[in-house]
């Protein structure tokens, strides 16, 4: 699901964790799948830490300011409900799919 996809009047409260996320353009352009999620220490107030990543992405695309968006984490609830249950877990957590639409599981 691509960003453009969703509807902004049919979005329903998932999560009241207030805050944005960072989120990789092949994800909300390009529609494709949240492969891995982490979280940081985030680098203001108002950021939750979060970071969402289709799995395609190298370094120097990472890099690039462009190739990502600053996203409410309601927002990407609504576009992958399978990140809701992870959204409280602690700074340093990593998480991955081995295939799309699959349980997320801890890195170790």
């Amino acid at each position: 699901m691509k960003l453009s996809d969703l509807d902004p009047e049919k979005m329903a409260e998932l999560v009241k964790i207030p805050g944005f996320s960072i989120v990789s353009n092949h994800i909300l352009n390009e529609g494709m799948p949240i492969m891995f999620m982490y979280r940081e220490a985030p680098t203001e107030s108002e950021d939750s830490g979060w970071r969402f990543l289709s799995g395609k992405e190298n370094q120097e695309y990472i890099d690039e300011v462009e190739n990502s968006r600053f996203i409410g984490l309601n927002t990407m609830a609504n576009m992958d409900k399978a990140i809701i249950p992870h959204l409280n877990l602690k700074k340093g957590t990593e998480l991955e799919r081995n295939e799309p639409g699959g349980e997320f599981v801890e890195m170790k």
